[in-house]
C-alpha cells in the first residue's frame, strides 16, 4: 500500500469515529431530554421526546448500521481475525434494532426512557468496539482498501470535518485559559492513541508531550487533550521538531482541545 493510499485510509477512518462520536452525542442528548421529561412526571413532554428520539433512530441510527452492514462488515468477516468479531457486532445491530422497535410502541413515560437508556448504553459499547477493533483491524489489512469501502457512503462518514485551529481567552501560559475541570468530554476522534494532558499539573503538560513525541516512531502519531488551544507547546513542538512532526485540528474547543501531532517520514 501506498502511502497516499495509507493516508486515504486513515482519513476514512477518522471520519467514521468522527460521525461516531456525533451519532452518540444526539443519541444522548435524545434520551436525556426523554429521562427528564419521564422524571418530571410530565408524560405528554415525554411522549414527545420519545417521538423525536425514534425519528432520529429511523433517520440517523439505523441506516448507519445498515451501511456498516454493506460496507464495512464483509470485508472484515473476510479477514480471518474478523470472523467471530462481526457475527457478534452483527448479534448488537439486531438487539439495537429491537430496542428502536419496542422503544416505538412503549406508550408510557417510564418504560420509554428506561428503553432509551438501554438503547444508549448498548450503542456506546457497540461504538467502542467498531472504533477501536474493527476500523483499526481495516485499517491495517494490507489488501483492503477502507476509503474505497466507504467512497460516497455519506451514512458512515457524515459531514463532520476537523475543526480549524482558532483562539482562546487569556491564561497563566499565554496557552488560552483551562475549562474547569470535567468540564467538557472528549470525544473520541481518531484511531490513534491519546494523550490526555488535562488532570496534570500545568508545569508537567510539556515536558509530557514532548517525551511523548520523542518516543513516537516516525509514521505514528497521537492525539493530545488538553483543557485550551496549547499554541505555546505547539511552538515549542515546531522548533524542536521542525516539520518533522505536523499537526492536525480535531477539536477545538470550547472546553476541550484535541489535536492530532503525527511524526512523518521524513521531515517536510
Amino acid at each position: 500500500m501506498s502511502q497516499s493510499e495509507a493516508t486515504a485510509d486513515r482519513q476514512a477512518a477518522e471520519a467514521v469515529v468522527r460521525h461516531h462520536a456525533a451519532l452518540a452525542t444526539t443519541l444522548d442528548t435524545l434520551t436525556n431530554h426523554l429521562v427528564e421529561a419521564a422524571g418530571c412526571g410530565d408524560d405528554a413532554e415525554a411522549m414527545r421526546a420519545r417521538d423525536e428520539l425514534v425519528r432520529w433512530l429511523h433517520a440517523e441510527l439505523l441506516p448507519h448500521a445498515h451501511a456498516e452492514e454493506a460496507a464495512l462488515y464483509p470485508a472484515a468477516a473476510a479477514l480471518a481475525e474478523g470472523k467471530l468479531l462481526v457475527d457478534g457486532m452483527l448479534g448488537e445491530h439486531k438487539a439495537i434494532v429491537g430496542l428502536v422497535s419496542e422503544l416505538a410502541g412503549l406508550t408510557r413515560a417510564v418504560p420509554a426512557a428506561a428503553a432509551a437508556r438501554a438503547l444508549a448504553a448498548l450503542f456506546a459499547v457497540h461504538l467502542d468496539k467498531e472504533n477501536h477493533l474493527v476500523v483499526p483491524l481495516l485499517v491495517g489489512a494490507a489488501d483492503v482498501s477502507l476509503a474505497g469501502l466507504l467512497a460516497g457512503m455519506h451514512d458512515l462518514l457524515g459531514e463532520a470535518t476537523p475543526a480549524a485551529g482558532g483562539g482562546c481567552g487569556g491564561g497563566s501560559c499565554g496557552c488560552g485559559g483551562d475549562a474547569p475541570a470535567g468540564a467538557g468530554a472528549a470525544p473520541v476522534l481518531s484511531i490513534d492513541p491519546r494523550l490526555d494532558v488535562r488532570d496534570l499539573p500545568h508545569g508537567q503538560r510539556h515536558a509530557t508531550v514532548l517525551a511523548a513525541l520523542d518516543g513516537l516512531r516516525a509514521g505514528n502519531a497521537l492525539v493530545l487533550v488538553a483543557p485550551h488551544a496549547p499554541r505555546p507547546l505547539l511552538a515549542e513542538i515546531d522548533q524542536r521538531y521542525g516539520g518533522a512532526v505536523t499537526t492536525e485540528w480535531l477539536q477545538d474547543g470550547p472546553q476541550v482541545w484535541q489535536i492530532r501531532l503525527s511524526r512523518t517520514l521524513t521531515p517536510s
